[in-house]
């Protein structure tokens, strides 16, 4: 059965940890930096192996906080000391604007501060990674039984694509609101048809709408650090250091030898006598590697970064689902229940197309942009927060400074490819005639915004919704060609004893919200790394 954390392990848990990190060794086998959604999983996998020692290194603090535990507070985390607080540069495609891009910052990382949707990938993202990393283990049967086996699914049973026993608790959003349940109903009107759940059939063809899976327990967020990490506390072999900022990977020639961190206001240096696994997230990831000396050349000499190993595809190729919120006024207050979004829909923008490249969430109160805020947004509403689930635009992250503290720079470049703009006017049009259906009538006063818009209107007010959905992914790529950074098994190209294992890697962002995902890149990777030393 999944781990159970009772008062007294969670007290051994804290005295442990407090022993530990009291006392730190100079040198660990393996140290990962960042606790988040694949982080946890390799430190916990790893930390399994009682002769192993393992380092977990987060740069933001506990997860004890009521912020993080209720679901419906994670709005409160965004732009706390519990986010990075990313911003993108001006984006002329978005009429000018900066666009923040939030990433969580404590322990559990995004998965302590997002939604707590629990979305698998549709079967064509699994084959994807497979052809591009030459490697049928980052294939859909493979990672399905991945998710079986990490799954404690409390919803309808379904053997053939659901799992019990695993770490992972995972249910169908508890007794939903009549909203989600007349988005399935609209859905249904539109000829979309409607499943059980979102992680099983529905995501091996053209889509379809569901209640959402969410990672919550009897009322409370199961981060994949709590699903992971925080039962294995009180074991003598695994040290979680928060307040950590990992500034560098140190190399002797190519061989990763440790880590160069600030732990209270100290610079030190850990040894890792093995491996060092970054798992810091698709910016501080590339963000470290290229601080580390890996990177385009000409980008690391212009700062005199000394350089380890030449690889121009650090910090490219990055990618997000960009959403464009539509708005309706509710006809009376309705509160929002769980984590305030709990229905999910998959589309195709074309009928041609054999997968879906639409992602819509329901969120139970109005999402403007700061822009689309200025329309007027309706005291009582909600919001079909919908996008690209494959978008065309990539952008690039670079250096600004030698010093690992200055901020780096983000060029999201959203909506800089022609055809994102043919996607996004479809898939404002399918919001509106999923809001429109008779299946909201009773709920609905009118539609808040945008109303009939076409053409230049139409664009205008794409480019001024266009929002983050915060899956940050692909700036690390896993792949074959001279874009690489790390190759199938994880290894960072040109280098020994360093793996990148986190949304960095993919070469290009899975269909719907990255969190179990980067569960299965986190699996994926420990699963090498046990296979390569034996353990």
């Amino acid at each position: 059965m999944g781990d159970i954390d009772t008062s007294n392990t969670i007290q051994r848990g804290r005295e442990n940890q407090a022993r530990l990190t009291e006392a730190l060794r100079p040198s660990y086998d393996f140290i990962v930096c960042g606790a988040g959604s694949s982080g946890s999983v390799i430190a916990r996998r790893l930390a399994e192996n009682v002769a192993v020692q393992v380092l977990l290194l987060e740069a933001g603090g506990s997860d004890d906080a009521e912020s993080v535990l209720n679901p419906a507070l994670w709005p409160t985390n965004l732009g706390s000391e519990r986010d990075w607080g990313f911003q993108a540069e001006p984006n002329p495609h978005l009429n000018g604007r900066r666009i923040p891009m939030s990433m969580g910052k404590g322990l559990g990382g995004g998965s302590s501060v997002n939604v707590m949707v629990w979305a698998r990938g549709h079967k064509s993202d699994w084959e994807f990674f497979a052809s591009e990393a030459g490697d049928a283990r980052w294939g859909y049967e493979s990672v399905l039984g991945i998710y079986r086996r990490i799954e404690d699914w409390q919803g309808t049973p379904d053997p053939a694509y659901r799992g019990s026993g695993g770490p992972v608790w995972v249910q169908p959003a508890s007794a939903p609101s009549p909203l989600a349940l007349a988005m399935l109903d609209a859905a249904g009107e539109l000829d979309i048809p409607v499943f059980d759940h979102p992680n099983g059939r529905m995501m091996e063809q053209a889509g379809g709408a569901a209640i959402t899976d969410m990672l919550v327990r009897d009322g409370r967020r199961h981060s994949l650090y709590r699903a992971y990490v925080h039962p294995w506390l009180d074991r003598p072999n695994l040290t979680v250091l928060t307040g950590a900022l990992v500034q560098r990977v140190v190399f002797q020639g190519t061989r990763a030898s440790g880590v160069e961190l600030v732990h209270g206001g100290r610079t030190m240096t850990i040894g890792a006598r093995t491996e060092v696994v970054l798992s810091l997230g698709a910016l501080q990831t590339p963000k470290v590697l290229m601080h580390s000396g890996i990177g385009e050349r000409r980008e690391l000499e212009r700062f005199g970064i000394p350089v380890v190993q030449n690889l121009p595809g650090v910090g490219r190729n990055l990618q997000d689902h960009v959403s464009f919120g539509c708005t309706w006024a509710l006809s009376e207050p309705l509160a929002p229940r769980n984590s305030g979004s709990e229905a999910t829909m998959y589309w195709k923008s074309r009928p041609d197309l054999d997968a879906p490249d639409l992602l819509f969430c329901q969120v139970e109160f109005p999402v403007p942009s700061e822009r689309t805020a200025l329309r007027g947004v309706p005291q009582h509403g909600w919001t079909m927060f919908a996008g690209l689930a494959h978008p065309e635009s990539r952008g690039r992250l670079r250096l600004q400074s030698a010093d690992p503290t200055a901020a780096l720079e983000i060029d999201a470049n959203f909506l800089s490819d022609a055809r994102d703009m043919t996607t996004a006017s479809a898939c404002v049009e399918l919001c509106r005639a999923l809001g429109n259906a008779t299946a909201f009538r009773p709920f609905v006063s009118g539609e808040a915004m945008p109303g009939e818009v076409k053409g230049e209107d139409l664009d205008t007010y794409i480019r001024d919704a266009a929002v983050t959905y915060w899956h940050q992914s692909g700036t690390a790529r896993m792949g074959r060609d001279d874009m690489s950074v790390v190759d199938a098994t994880l290894r960072v190209y040109g280098t020994s004893g360093l793996r990148v294992a986190d949304g960095s890697i993919m070469p290009r962002v899975t269909t719907g919200n990255t969190q179990a995902p980067c569960a299965i890149i986190g699996e994926r990777a420990a699963e090498m790394m046990r296979e390569d030393h034996g353990l």
